[in-house]
Parts: C-alpha cells; structure tokens; sequence
C-alpha cells in the first residue's frame, strides 16, 4: 500500500474490509493478528492496520523482530502457517505522520479459513451496530464456499437418494424443452442415464454409483425433493394492492417449474399491436425473454443452503422476481452488465443453457435490460437486492410506441440498437442531456470507453454533442427526435443558443437578487465551464458584476 491508501483508509474509518489494532496500551500478539487475517478472509478480504488506535489516531506499530525491525517476509510465512488453509497476505510498512503503520492486505478467500487450532471466525455486524469479528458456523461454511465459487452445491452427493427417485417424465420434458427452445440437440438422442451423466449430475464411472443434488433439483420427484432438498420451494402469487389473488407454492423439479410459471406468465401477459409499414409489431406488457432470463437466474443461482422461496409476484403496474442469497461474489449493482458470468451453481446454469432456456454465451442481464429498454420502459430495478437476496422488478404500464416503431424500423433497415444505444436513448427521453461521466455511469465502464460509444452513436447520427472537452453534453438528435414522435423536445433542448441562455441568467437575478456559476449551468442545462463562459460575458458587458471568488463567487445587477 502507499502512504496516499493508508491514509484514506484511516480517514473513513473501520468498515467491513479495514481493522484497526492500536498498540498504545498493549502489543498484539502473534495469535491475535492471525485471527484478525482469518476474520477478514472469511469476509470480503480487507486491509489490517497495525498501529491505528480505534478512534484513527496512529500510534505506530511495534518492532516484531530483531534488532528492532519488521520483516514483512518473516511475517507473511507467520501467517501462512498458521492458517489452514494458508492465507498468502501482503505485508508493508508505511511511515504515517512519523510514526510506522503495518499494512497487512487480506485476500477475500473461496474457501472457509481457520487458525491452525481450528478457530473460524468472520466479519460481520456487530452487536453494536459495528463491524466486528464473530464466529463462523459449521451450518455457515458451506454457503460461505458456495458463494465464493469453491464449491457447487448442484454437484453434492446425496448419500440416501436413488436412481428410482428422478422421474422419466422430467426426462422426456427436458427433451421437449430442447426441441422448442433450440437447445442441446445431442442431448435428445441420449437415454435418461446418459442425459444425467452428460449434465454431471450423477457421479459414474460405467454405472451409476451416487446421485449429486443437480440430479434431484433438475429430475427428483416431488416426494425426494421435500425429502432430501428441503430448502427448495418456488412461489407465484398475484397481488392486487394488498388482496392476494393467487398464492400458489410448488417443490416441484427445475424445468417443471420454469414449465409451469412460463405458462401461466403467458395466461396472463396481455398485449398491444402497432403498424410499422406492412408489418404489425406486438408489444406485450412484459417481455418474454426477459421474464425468461429473470427467472432462470432466481432458479439458477439461489442459495440452496438457505431457507426461503424463489417469488415470482405479479403486481398491479410491476412484475417481481426474487431468490435467496446475494449477488454471486464479484458482481454487484454497479458491475450487472459487464461481470463475467459467475454462476453460484454452475451444473444448473449450465443444465439450462442446453435446455435452450437462458441465453448462452451468459449475458443474461443485458437481454433482460434489453427487453425492457426497447419498448421505452425502465430499466430492471435491482436495487431493493441485499446480501441474503437479490430482487429484481421489471416495470409495467404504457410503452413507448413512437420509441418501440423507432427500434423495429432501425432493425429491418439492418441496424439495430445496440444495448448501449437503447440505455442512452431512455436516459435522454427523461433527462434531455447527459454528460460522458453519467453515461459511464449508465453503461458501467470507464468514461473513455463511454465517451467512444457516445461518439460511435454521434457517427451513426443518433447523437448530436455540444462543448468541448470535459464540458461537453450529448443529446438526440433532430432525426432521433423526430422519428419518436417529439420534434418540439429537440427544439427545447437544442434551442437554448447564447443569446437565450444569457437573457434566462438574467431573468433569473432578477427575481432571486444574485445567481451561482452552478446555478446557472442548471439552470442552462450546460457544465459548469460553459456556464461560467456565459457570465464572463455578462460580466464584461456591465450587464452582471462578480462578487467574492471561488466558491463563494456570485453575481449581481451593478448597483
């Protein structure tokens, strides 16, 4: 770490990946630093500052070795040693406002870790509303390694369940979904033993000798699944304000389920047409694939080690879709669209993959996005989700017809929008103007990727950009506008020339005595440079006179 890192670690404090060990009073022991690293691997990995008293105030870390040193190498192998598995850290030694801090960087580890006498503990909330170090449960262990991708709950064997507890009709409607959705074909031509061994959901070697969890959740029985998978249960349920009008629960096998809640989606998606040409063009209250990918991820990456239904809530303006357990490890709400695919369960994810029934290269998330976007309404919601579920809302109500006429024409004529182009088209829709750092914040890249898809949109003539550098905005063009139906929105957001922005700063001093370089870019809907270049011309004309600088910089009428 460098001084700037240790520095702003100390200045936000302790958080779930940062501890603080002060030795003003007392030392820390060799075994209390090993148990703070194994406290911060069985969390999200983390930073362990030696020599921070807990209030921030650095008091420097003591000598560990001879002749009055540290050694950064002697202290990683203590601390390899002395955990099982071995946690290889990162040691530095940063002088802090003359006194030494140790710097010990914690990797966030797949699998549970332990002192080398068997003590788990991990980082959580404390009784006091704190982080702190708790103890790790033998129950939680496996959904701590689940979570991190080092074990496949799918792929644990079952020791009690038979070959006679999988139903040949699950079977036969895997090959049915195959055939319907464009599937696996090769998986057709196998028999139900060499489906399962294909899927690696049984484990084999010529005959089967033990069934994995998979096989169940994928083939069982309802009676083995209640036996052996109890954690399992799927909800529908349709709500009508507060009056449920349906509230059905079914433990039934995966395909089964996805089966059945894609037949009654169906029942219940009404539907609206428009013409485009010669063509007519369906546009469905939800979209399908989307409902699809949405559900297949609940079913496919639950935590099946915790109790607790996957939901799917049909709700008056809303459609609803949870599953217990957190986003995968690696991915949260700022990452969705650009993650690589981490299934929690990667037999099943891959079951449904060659059941035709989610996307296959694993960009789920972005067809789910897409389906929304294309008919002018909001993106997936995902931000109700926590640590123990993820929650995803797909939103109802009126689409955009002019908008979903737009995308259908761009496709037939051979260029269709992508992802991109359908989230910036919305955002604009609403907002009128975005910046490259809010566009960046929109796709989930970095603002030179941003700024080269902004600027591929301007090519293509979907885009029109205004300013320069840091200060430029984009917004839709004339034939953008025009073809969506709002061509007095381009004149709005387009017409606001100098002269225009200039008599609109002064109305406002005016009314309100005095006028900010922020509040007049809001109020020009420009950045903040433009803004300030539109004053210095007032300013200079005797129209506008600056008082105070920086910050405190404001403008009146001269007196």
């Amino acid at each position: 770490m460098t001084d700037a890192e240790v520095r702003e670690a100390i200045e936000g404090g302790e958080t779930f990946t940062v501890e603080f060990k002060g030795e003003e009073s007392e030392p820390i022991n060799d075994r209390e630093l090993i148990e703070t690293v194994v406290c911060l691997a069985n969390g999200d990995g983390g930073t362990l500052l030696i020599g921070v008293e807990d209030d921030g105030r650095v008091t420097g870390a003591r000598p560990r070795h001879e002749a009055g040193t540290t050694d950064p190498d002697r202290l990683k192998a203590l601390i390899a040693n002395n955990t099982e598995p071995p946690v290889r850290v990162e040691v530095d030694l940063i002088a802090v406002d003359g006194e030494m801090v140790l710097a010990i960087g914690v990797p966030n580890e797949a699998r549970a870790v332990g002192t080398r006498d068997a003590r788990y503990i991990r980082r959580a909330l404390g009784g006091d509303g704190r982080p702190a170090c708790i103890p790790l449960h033998a129950t939680e262990m496996l959904a701590h390694q689940i979570e991190r991708g080092a074990v496949d709950y799918a792929a644990l064997e079952i020791p009690e369940a038979r070959w006679e507890d999988l139903d040949p009709l699950e079977f036969e409607r895997l090959r049915r979904l195959i055939r319907e959705s464009g599937g696996d074909d090769a998986l057709t031509e196998l028999s139900d033993a060499e489906i399962a061994k294909a899927l690696g959901v049984v484990v084999a070697n010529g005959e089967i000798r033990s069934i994995r969890a998979g096989a169940l959740l994928l083939f069982g029985r309802e009676k083995a699944l209640r036996r052996f998978l109890p954690t399992h249960e799927v909800a529908f349920q349709v709500l009508s304000g507060t009056d449920v009008e349906v509230n059905d629960f079914f433990r039934w096998p995966l395909f089964r389920v996805a089966d059945e809640l894609l037949s009654r989606f169906r029942a219940r998606n009404t539907e609206e047409e428009i013409q485009s040409g010669l063509l007519r063009i369906g546009i469905p209250e939800y979209p399908e694939a989307s409902f699809r990918e949405a559900v297949a991820n609940a079913l496919v990456h639950r935590d099946y080690t915790r109790l607790g239904a996957v939901h799917v809530q049909w709700q008056d303006a809303s459609l609803e879709i949870s599953n217990p357990g957190g986003l995968p490890a690696g991915i949260n709400l700022d990452n969705l669209l650009v993650a690589p695919p981490r299934p929690r369960n990667p037999i099943l994810a891959d079951a449904f993959k060659r059941a035709g029934l989610v996307e296959r290269t694993g960009r789920g998330v972005n067809r789910i996005y897409e389906g929304q976007l294309r008919y002018g309404r909001g993106a997936p919601d995902y931000s109700r989700s926590t640590w123990e579920d993820v929650v995803v809302v797909l939103s109802g109500g009126q689409a955009n017809l002019a908008l979903t006429r737009y995308v259908v024409e761009q496709a037939q004529a051979g260029r269709p929008l992508s992802l991109e182009a359908l989230i910036i088209v919305n955002e604009l829709i609403r907002e009128r103007r975005v910046t490259t750092a809010h566009a960046a914040t929109l796709f989930q890249r970095d603002e030179s990727t941003a700024r080269q898809l902004l600027n591929r949109l301007v090519d293509r003539g979907l885009l029109e950009a205004r300013g320069e550098a840091r200060g430029r905005t984009y917004h839709l063009s004339a034939a953008a506008y025009r073809a969506i139906g709002e061509d007095v929105a381009y004149v709005r957001v387009h017409g606001f020339e100098p002269l225009q922005q200039e008599q609109m700063i002064l109305s406002y001093v005016d009314a309100h005595g005095q006028i900010t370089r922020g509040q007049a870019a809001e109020l020009c809907q420009v950045a903040p440079r433009q803004a300030r270049a539109v004053l210095k011309r007032l300013v200079a004309r005797g129209e506008l006179r600056l008082i105070g600088q920086r910050r405190r910089a404001r403008y009146e009428r001269p007196s």
